[in-house]
């Protein structure tokens, strides 16, 4: 049995807890909760579909859009919009069936895996569970531009309208 000294002891600390947690804010109370503490950030438990390969902070974009590049389900771009109005990529979501992790960096196993990983500018480093971390492409100077690959890629391409075009005929 309790002594009277426990006793009050015990309600003292009830009545500091109790004004403790009314001066909380719900997000504070939330924490305090042991459930609150254990929830875990989308893909850091390493249970997800996709490996999600951070090229830009979150902090640089005020919204978000996901679009299937290529093939329904397997890569996935998450572009994110500037304050000024600009989008951008802010991360690369590649299907586990599409990339394997070797050495703690991400290797395509497809060729559209390959390619997308291809033009980032360092390898994919892994920062925790499915979450990966690289640069944007490089950046080319204007005085550069156009490149050799850029050249052989316009003339592809007037080579592809001359002959639907001839077609059409």
């Amino acid at each position: 049995m309790a002594s009277k000294k426990q006793k009050s002891a015990a309600k003292r600390n009830i009545k500091k807890a109790q004004k403790k947690w009314k001066s909380m804010s719900s997000r504070q109370k939330a924490r305090a909760q042991p459930q609150g503490r254990a929830r875990k950030k989308p893909g850091t438990g390493g249970k997800g579909k996709f490996y999600r390969v951070v090229v830009r902070p979150k902090s640089e974009f005020k919204s978000f859009r996901v679009h299937d590049v290529g093939g329904k389900g397997h890569i996935e771009r998450v572009a994110g919009r500037r304050a000024g109005g600009s989008w951008a990529t802010q991360a690369w979501l590649i299907a586990k069936t599409d990339a394997r992790v070797s050495g703690g960096t991400l290797v395509g196993k497809t060729k559209h895996a390959r390619e997308v990983l291809g033009k980032l500018r360092r390898k994919p480093k892994k920062v925790r569970g499915d979450v990966f971390e690289a640069g944007p492409r490089k950046n080319i100077p204007e005085k550069s531009k156009p490149t050799p690959k850029m050249k052989r890629a316009q003339k592809k391409n007037i080579k592809k309208a001359q002959a639907a075009r001839r077609k059409r005929r």
